[in-house]
Formats: structure tokens, sequence, C-alpha cells
């Protein structure tokens, strides 16, 4: 079964359905699930250099709004174990180099660290993950090659293939994250408890596996 995890690295509830999934696996453990994670851009306008938070949020939700979104989103983190840590957050990045460092994440055999990596340091480190040194620095973290990263990040590697993989999440009628895509075929939207994923994989491996005996049978 092919798990494609839909979602943007300044996307809380994105985090949320992470650990949940996370959570999810360790309980049912990932055989006959072969995961990646998918771009989405909540905000592709944003430039390159990121705009203030505080004032971001507030001409997107309103002050109030804003602020009670906040309460809940710490609420629900909490039980999944993270602490969303809002104020020491200063810029909204643009997420685009984000996306390119995920995507060469998988190539090294990383990719699900550096998506905990990346949130972690935006939501509970309060660092600006639009930042060619910040990310270089993640790279490292993980056990990647900082110095292929780092030139990488500097040209425009990859940039046209992760807007592309946006787009087609578009076209598929994906409009907000996390969003979980299986097999090309069935789409979970939200973040969904562990038990939810437990029950939704078993039933469509038991499914996709009585359909390849129905075959061999016939």
């Amino acid at each position: 079964m092919q798990l494609d995890v839909v979602s943007d690295v300044v996307c809380p509830w994105c985090y949320i359905g992470k650990k949940r999934l996370d959570t999810a696996l360790e309980m049912r453990g990932q055989d006959g699930i072969t995961l990646l994670h998918r771009p989405f851009q909540l905000d592709a306008s944003i430039p390159a250099e990121g705009v203030d938070r505080k004032a971001y949020m507030e001409k997107k939700f309103g002050p109030d709004r804003a602020r009670n979104l906040g309460n809940t989103i710490r609420e629900a983190g909490e039980a999944a174990g993270i602490t969303f840590n809002f104020d020491r957050i200063e810029r909204s990045p643009n997420t685009l180099d984000c996306h390119r460092l995920i995507r060469w994440a998988g190539t090294a055999g990383v990719q699900g660290r550096m998506v905990d990596t990346l949130f972690r340091r935006y939501f509970v480190d309060g660092e600006d993950v639009g930042r060619h040194d910040v990310l270089v620095d993640a790279a490292d973290e993980v056990g990647m090659d900082t110095a292929i990263v780092g030139d990488l990040l500097s040209r425009d590697a990859d940039k046209e293939l992760v807007r592309r993989e946006d787009a087609l999440a578009r076209e598929m009628g994906i409009q907000g994250v996390p969003t979980f895509v299986i097999n090309s075929q069935w789409i979970m939207v939200g973040a969904q408890e562990p038990e939810t994923l437990i029950r939704m994989f078993d039933k469509l491996i038991a499914k996709e596996r009585a359909e390849a005996e129905e075959k061999a049978d016939a």
C-alpha cells in the first residue's frame, strides 16, 4: 500500500497529524505500507525572505481568531506530545525550499526524520525555516551531506518539480492539509486519530490482498 502524506511544514495540524501517524505505525507496524511525504504550500505568495508572522496571522484571521486558534492547537498538540511555542516564531516563511529539502531527504532515506526536524525547528524552537543556513543545519542534524544540500539550495534544483507536485495535489481536489492519499485512490483529510488510521490501513490492505487472491484464482 502506497501512503502519500500531503502537508506543509508551517501547518500545525500537519505536525499533529504526523505525530498521530507515527503513533499509528508504532502501534500497528509499517508492514505493507510504503510512506512518502508530498509538498503542499499553504501560501506560495509569501516572498522568499518571509514575512512578520504576527502581522501575517492577524491579517489572515484577525487578532481574536488567531489567538483562539493558537489555544485550540496547543491543547491538541499537548495530547500528541508537542509543545507549540508560537510566541517564539517571528517569521512566516515561504516553504518551497523546505519541500525541496524534504524531497532530497527522501533519496537519502531520512525523509520522515527531516519532516519531524523541520516541524520541531519551526513550531518548538521558533527558527526561520525559510533560511538556507537553518535548512543546511537541519540537513546536518539528520545526517545528510551539507555541502551537497547547500549547493542545491543555492540553485533552482527541483523547484519546478515541487511546484508540479503541489499543483497535482490541487488537481486531485486537495484543498487543505494534512491529507493522506492511499494508492492514489482513497483520500483521508485532517489530523486523524491513530486508531482511525489503523482501521483504514488494515481495511484497505485486506481489500488489496483479497483482490490479488481473486486474480490468482481466476
